[in-house]
């Protein structure tokens, strides 16, 4: 019987040298697998709100926060992926390019640095309301007195549509509640802060008061609309001939679709047409302010219908019109800041996964969310400028110290949002 051969001398402890020599290879690579994880985790939201873990699902928690499975439930991460597909065409028109795509030598990149709109391009964006134009409506407007209220045209059925003596027209938003007055209010004068309001109808506020002058010619009117005497309300810059927005890709139809969206980046922009281009740079604006007023009234919840409706994105975006020029019109604000402030809960996923779907913005706007962030002064400048231009503004009162800390943690949630997109297109 053979005896089983022994290992030779000295070949264990070589062994375990050799192991040991290994050791700080492997740890290097452990570290750096870390680090990969952390950095994940960094991009991850740090939800300045407060949004309790497991409420990333699509319209329900999911433990898996936002990675595809989890039940079979589709949530935001896993729409806003893009698809290797080929380039479509809608309308004659591209929808979005295939990964890889480049545009022709001979055309201008429409982003600069990475991150930001060309000048050229911005230069083609209609202008919306001008300042100038805009206070010579609002001091005409406070001054006016209104010569008819009629039913109609301005949203819900509390509102109405004032004809007011210089021969403008106003939409007259009547509350449910003075905190969507109110929302309206500061999400007009926010939008100035960014530098964004001619995005936005002028809008002031006034007092309903049926024996006072203002309001004198309408007083059987106001009889019938059930408003309460010494209510606040807001008056909007009537604008003719607007029409209705459709989303586009990253955010439209596909969605709706199943399709897989990415976020909106510099790489496939080159082949688009000037036209898309040109409404894309309004509608980075868009989400950019969205979520910072919390508004869930526009797109957010049209991707909140698609649970039940996965056809919505292809209808009508809430609450955005398109002048004949091509300008966007970002309309009835009110459920901004005060009222989606109290619903965050609720909508914030949603609007936080559309901030995380661009990463191409306007360098002005980026510009002043740097400054509210190195300055933290987001609820002083927005406070400073609502009591400088609204005379009725302390009717409504200000934001409260919470949602003024909310307001600054939005700030600087999109300040790292964009960093981190700065930082993503060095790395190309």
């Amino acid at each position: 019987m053979k005896r089983a051969k022994r290992a030779a001398p000295g070949s264990l402890p070589v062994l375990g040298l050799l192991l040991l020599a290994a050791l700080p290879a492997l740890w290097t690579v452990l570290l750096r697998r870390e680090a990969a994880t952390q950095r994940e985790l960094d991009l991850e939201p740090r939800s300045p709100v407060g949004l309790p873990p497991g409420r990333w699902g699509w319209g329900r928690s999911s433990a898996t926060r936002g990675e595809p499975g989890g039940g079979g439930q589709k949530t935001f991460r896993a729409l806003l992926a893009l698809p290797a597909a080929d380039q479509e065409e809608q309308g004659g028109e591209r929808r979005f390019a295939a990964p890889g795509s480049q545009p022709p030598a001979d055309v201008a990149s429409p982003v600069e640095r990475g991150i930001f709109w060309s000048r050229e391009l911005e230069k083609q964006v209609p202008p919306g309301f001008a300042e100038e134009e805009a206070v010579a409506w609002l001091s005409a407007a406070r001054a006016a007195r209104v010569a008819s209220l009629e039913r109609g045209g301005c949203g819900r059925s509390s509102n109405r549509l004032a004809r007011l003596s210089d021969g403008s027209r106003a939409c007259v938003r009547y509350g449910i509640n003075p905190e969507q007055i109110q929302g309206e209010a500061l999400s007009y004068h926010l939008a100035g802060v960014l530098g964004i309001q001619e995005r936005l109808p002028p809008m002031a506020l006034a007092l309903v008061e049926a024996r006072g002058q203002q309001w004198e010619p309408v007083r059987e009117e106001l009889r019938g609309s059930h408003w309460v005497e010494g209510a606040v309300v807001s008056l909007t810059r009537w604008v003719d001939n607007l029409t209705a927005v459709v989303a586009p890709a990253p955010w439209g139809a596909e969605a709706g679709a199943g399709r897989w969206l990415q976020p909106l980046s510099a790489g496939e922009l080159g082949v688009l047409p000037p036209s898309q281009l040109v409404e894309l740079v309004q509608w980075s604006d868009l989400i950019l302010f969205d979520y910072l007023t919390a508004n869930f009234d526009r797109l957010v919840s049209n991707f909140f219908s698609l649970q039940w409706d996965p056809r919505v994105m292809g209808r009508a975006t809430s609450n955005l019109l398109r002048a004949p020029d091509g300008g966007l019109v970002f309309m009835d604000n009110e459920a901004g800041l005060v009222h989606g402030y109290r619903l965050l809960a609720m909508w914030d996923p949603y609007n936080e996964s559309l901030l995380r779907s661009i990463c191409v913005f306007r360098e002005g706007t980026a510009r002043r969310v740097a400054e509210l962030h190195r300055r933290r002064s987001a609820a002083a400048e927005l406070r400073r400028r609502y009591r400088a231009r609204e005379p009725l503004w302390a009717r409504l009162g200000f934001l409260s110290e919470r949602q003024a800390e909310l307001l600054q943690a939005r700030v600087d949630f999109v300040h790292r949002h964009i960093a981190h997109c700065r930082a993503q297109a060095a790395m190309l």
